[in-house]
């Protein structure tokens, strides 16, 4: 792992050394109409008063590259008729009494605003989870699907379906599905292999692994010198990432996390006051463990090493504007679909939503301290 010095130690910028392009992609964040409810508990940890459930969205970010006219898809969401899924995950949701709710496919959505299904050359799926598949079957069979390493092994062992796969057959048959292999990410981008998609630097597909097989993320160049990090589950929480010794909670928060309306800033200090550690310079939560002792990861250490490595694009928030598949802070704050989300710096998305999250502990700050 790539490791940078603490930017308020040696006084000098991180640096992501992405290579220079000229070359952009437009992207739209698409709200998949999304709604999930689950505990905290088995998804992060330590537990902080309070702060008992995660309310998700899902989102599908369409990438489009306008000098070939080619676009992708980067994950799809839950599908909307979810109860269709695998059976092994329509199990796991009702064993663990998770709310779901959705109200159109991506498909549906890109419709109703004048695309079509067969304008999207590529279905990418950070992972095999089940509220990022979405339903490929709604694209015709000329949309690829394209996974990260390992996929195929795992899946489809000796070229068959593995039993009890969280895959539909119908999600793939009769399409492409490729592999980007862990020797084509030729590229480093700050400690993350790195896979040029459209071969002219605008687009970057991350090798990320850690929560899950093939785990990918995806950085889009949205101007000659900003990028959108798509962040799948590579954190479920900004809390897991936020705040770093890169980039601490300051003394004044603004917006107020506690009151985004308000127009005087929140003391900082207020958070540091029910962070599990008392500090302000590392994150809240860690991944969590389920009841039968596994984690929220497939490879805990790799997914500890992804996130540290997402903690440096994260510090340099001038540049990169990171965007979780579950964050609920960009609803009321970013353009979604069918506008485009390039302009992020000029209109100042980042910066509202970076704290955001620590809403999240309005009930903890009552009761300082963390429930063990």
């Amino acid at each position: 792992m790539m490791k940078a010095e603490p930017t308020h130690e040696d006084g000098q910028p991180l640096s992501l050394d992405i290579p220079t392009s000229r070359n952009t992609v437009t992207v739209r964040v698409i709200d998949t109409t999304t709604e999930m409810i689950l505990g905290v508990g088995n998804i992060v940890y330590p537990r902080i008063t309070g702060h008992t459930e995660f309310i998700f969205p899902s989102y599908s970010f369409l990438v489009e590259h306008e000098p070939s006219g080619r676009k992708a898809l980067f994950d799809l969401g839950v599908q909307k008729n979810w109860e269709q899924q695998a059976p092994m995950i329509i199990d796991r949701i009702k064993n663990n009494r998770w709310s779901v709710k959705v109200e159109k496919d991506v498909v549906d959505i890109l419709e109703e605003n004048g695309y079509r299904g067969e304008q999207i050359e590529a279905v990418i799926w950070s992972h095999y989870h089940w509220d990022h598949l979405g339903n490929p079957s709604r694209f015709p069979s000329s949309t690829a699907i394209v996974v990260g390493p390992g996929f195929k092994e795992r899946f489809f062992p000796g070229g068959n379906a593995a039993p009890n796969s969280p895959i539909k057959e119908e999600y793939y048959q009769g399409r492409g599905l490729q592999e980007i292999k862990t020797e084509d990410f030729s590229m480093n981008i700050a400690g993350f292999g790195a896979f040029d998609y459209f071969g002219d630097g605008s687009f970057y597909l991350l090798d990320t692994p850690g929560h899950a097989t093939g785990h990918l993320c995806g950085l889009a160049r949205t101007t000659q010198d900003t990028f959108i990090f798509m962040g799948g589950d590579i954190a479920h929480h900004c809390g897991e990432f936020r705040p770093s010794n890169h980039h601490p909670i300051p003394s004044k928060l603004f917006p107020n996390p506690l009151d985004l309306s308000s127009v005087l800033p929140c003391p900082g200090s207020l958070f540091t006051s029910i962070h599990p550690d008392g500090r302000s310079d590392t994150p809240y939560y860690r991944i969590g463990t389920w009841p039968d002792g596994s984690t929220a990861a497939d490879d805990l250490q790799e997914a500890e090493k992804s996130l540290k490595k997402l903690e440096v694009y994260d510090a340099k928030a001038d540049q990169v504007f990171v965007i979780l598949a579950h964050d609920p802070a960009m609803r009321g704050v970013i353009d979604f679909f069918p506008s485009d989300v390039n302009r992020w710096r000029e209109k100042g998305w980042g910066e509202k939503t970076r704290w955001a999250f620590l809403r999240d502990f309005k009930n903890a700050i009552q009761f300082p301290g963390r429930i063990d």
